[in-house]
């Protein structure tokens, strides 16, 4: 592969594994904003959430082209591998429009100097994060 093949045209999509399709479709709708592009066999859920593409997918067996893997939601929401970042303008605005909107935080927007971050979980326990840079 030469030059910019695997770049040109190309788009990132960050594939989510729930539980329940229709809560996770739900929040991301309704409580992150996130656009409902389209649904397909009752298990995938395609979104657009701020320029890029979000799959939610129930778990699943492994499959001819991966044969080895299990998708599975997070088993223990407190370790995290996966994490979705949402770099705002107004960190204090958005924590308070989320909660209103039924996002639970772990704490309220914490100020580290340089960043005013907080974090709250989907339905599945998957990790996200407001980050105002000061």
């Amino acid at each position: 592969m030469g030059g910019n093949e695997f770049q040109a045209g190309a788009e990132l999509t960050h594939v989510l594994v729930v539980r329940d399709l229709t809560a996770a479709r739900d929040f991301y709708r309704d409580v992150v904003g996130a656009e409902v592009v389209r649904e397909y066999g009752g298990t995938s859920a395609v979104m657009r959430l701020f320029g890029t593409w979000l799959l939610l997918v129930t778990g699943g067996g492994p499959t001819p082209d991966k044969p080895t893997v299990l998708f599975a939601p997070p088993e223990d929401p407190d370790r995290v591998s996966h994490e979705m970042t949402f770099r705002i303008r107004d960190c204090q605005a958005s924590y308070a429009e989320l909660r209103r909107r039924g996002a639970v935080f772990l704490t309220s927007p914490v100020n580290h100097g340089s960043e005013i971050r907080c974090f709250f979980r989907d339905p599945d326990g998957h990790l996200l994060e407001l980050s105002q840079i000061t």
